[in-house]
């Protein structure tokens, strides 16, 4: 039955389609809400079948453009739905792209005996990853690593290799896994049509090589992970209101933003009332500069507690917007402004003193801040740390359907840099995270409520990372290889023939 599924090209094509479509129902349920997180090393396995040994060469990136373009739908589709933007067609659009760029890369790898299967397929996806840094509308969102935001022993190497080296990491046990089952399934049940052989030898290689990475992934990670930093712990409190207050301003509730403000002011009072030293407030909780209009008494509140409170607050101007963060301390006095680094363009949404990196130094350590869609791209926090950032405050405004993923976001930029994380939310995520990436306290409610966060957190040694220093080498790594492959293919196949490179 198996050899007739395989050999009959109505078959192959309707298994080609089923196998792509498996791999994108994995890979949905290995990022959160389902959270299954082994499948993301297994989930590709079944559309790389279908696009190496079942489809057609002509219709083999019909196999990619289901699998990515499905789990971009499946993952991304219910994030983007409540905003009706663009954003909704890009799953399919990805799909086309796939579809197109990857025609021929069936027949290339028959030409070469498979002997870049491997390393194309994982320089190509960390390249891509790494263009998407690039794009206002893309950032990080959906990226391979982040189903193990829940792993914090596995996911420590992120300081050195950053979230786009863990996730080679991944599609190189995808792609490992993918070629000893083609070679399996060429062996036992070789298609009536003649095409290359995988070598033995070079299957046997490649697996080897990926269970050396992953064994060496998996101890350097527990080194690190059982290695703790010498800085003290610091008690910090995240305040979410059980609305944001930028959606109820715009909406003309006054009296829903007053009693919010009134709230939030009891919410920080309890929290202090535990010892709490920090404390942070969502993203645009005031339409209004409290540097220039303090009428929430927000340096009497620091003052009285005896804690540094970081906020944001939006003033909207005749140029744009002004989406800013500022930190008060106990003595009441406003050290500095942040303006939002990445704002949501796709939104509309515009930051006009974006472009400095304040961090604060204060007797808790250095303190910085970063708004919300900051923590979607890996250079703000990187800036922040390089300049010795120990604990960074991150006022955000989500919705709904990003209650149960946003937060993860920040479990990679506090290993990235080492260090600590506080998220509060206006209404749906609010998290305290550590240096090593562990989640110390959360509030991850897509229905929306209040929370008030307390707990005890290290912060970092004030010195970042490897990766700190050096920032996404792992993706320019795979961007290099990836226009390599592109621009070098042909050469690639003539030099395979000239040296007679087959299957043995």
């Amino acid at each position: 039955m198996l050899a007739y599924l395989q050999n009959s090209s109505v078959a192959r094509l309707a298994s080609g389609i089923g196998l792509s479509v498996l791999s994108a129902i994995l890979v949905v349920l290995a990022f959160p809400p389902y959270q299954l997180w082994p499948l993301v090393f297994i989930g590709w396995v079944p559309m790389l079948i279908a696009q190496y040994h079942l489809l057609p060469s002509k219709w083999s990136s019909l196999a990619p453009a289901l699998g990515i373009g499905l789990w971009l739908q499946g993952y991304l589709g219910p994030v983007f739905r409540p905003i009706g933007t663009f954003m909704v067609w890009l799953p399919l659009i990805v799909a086309v792209l796939t579809f197109l760029t990857d025609r021929g890369l069936q027949a290339f790898h028959q030409k070469t005996a498979y002997r870049w299967f491997v390393p194309m397929g994982v320089l190509n996806w960390a390249g891509t990853e790494m263009i998407r840094l690039f794009i206002p509308i893309a950032g990080t969102w959906a990226f391979i690593a982040y189903p193990l935001y829940r792993q914090p022993w596995l996911i420590q190497p992120v300081s050195i290799f950053g979230i786009i080296g863990m996730g080679m990491v991944v599609i190189l046990t995808n792609y490992g896994l993918a070629m000893g089952c083609l070679r399996w399934l060429e062996v036992k049940t070789p298609l009536a049509s003649q095409e290359s052989r995988l070598s033995p030898h070079l299957v046997k290689n490649w697996l080897v090589a990926t269970a050396i990475i992953l064994v060496a992934w998996v101890s350097i990670s527990l080194v690190f992970y059982l290695q703790p930093l010498s800085t003290a712990a610091l008690r910090v409190a995240a305040i979410q209101p059980s609305r944001s207050l930028i959606m109820s301003a715009l909406a003309g509730e006054e009296g829903e933003v007053t009693r919010l403000h009134r709230r939030m002011l009891e919410q920080s009072q309890q929290a202090a009332s535990q010892g709490t030293r920090l404390i942070v407030w969502p993203e645009g909780v005031m339409p209004w500069d409290p540097q220039v209009d303090d009428r929430l008494g927000l340096s009497q509140l620091t003052a009285e507690t005896n804690a540094y409170l970081a906020t944001g607050y939006v003033i909207v101007t005749e140029h744009g917007l002004r989406n800013e963060a500022t930190v008060i301390s106990p003595t009441g006095e406003f050290l500095g402004v942040f303006g939002k680094d990445h704002p949501v363009v796709f939104a509309g949404e515009t930051s006009l003193t974006r472009g400095t990196y304040p961090v604060y130094t204060t007797e808790l350590g250095k303190l910085a801040t970063i708004i919300c869609y900051d923590l979607d791209y890996t250079d703000t926090a990187r800036k922040m740390a390089a300049q010795g950032a120990q604990i960074i405050a991150v006022p955000s405004n989500d919705w709904s359907t990003i209650a149960d993923k946003h937060f993860t976001h920040l479990v990679f930029r506090a290993v990235e840099n080492r260090v600590a994380m506080v998220k509060a939310d206006g209404g749906w995520d609010s998290a305290i995270i550590d240096p090593y990436g562990r989640i110390r306290a959360l509030a991850s409610f897509p229905q929306g409520g209040e929370a008030t966060l307390v707990s005890d957190v290290q912060i970092g040694d004030g010195n970042g990372t490897l990766y700190t220093r050096l920032g996404d080498w792992t993706g320019w790594l795979g961007l290099l290889g990836m226009i390599f492959f592109t621009f070098g293919g042909g050469w690639l196949e003539k030099r395979s023939r000239s040296t007679g490179i087959s299957p043995e």
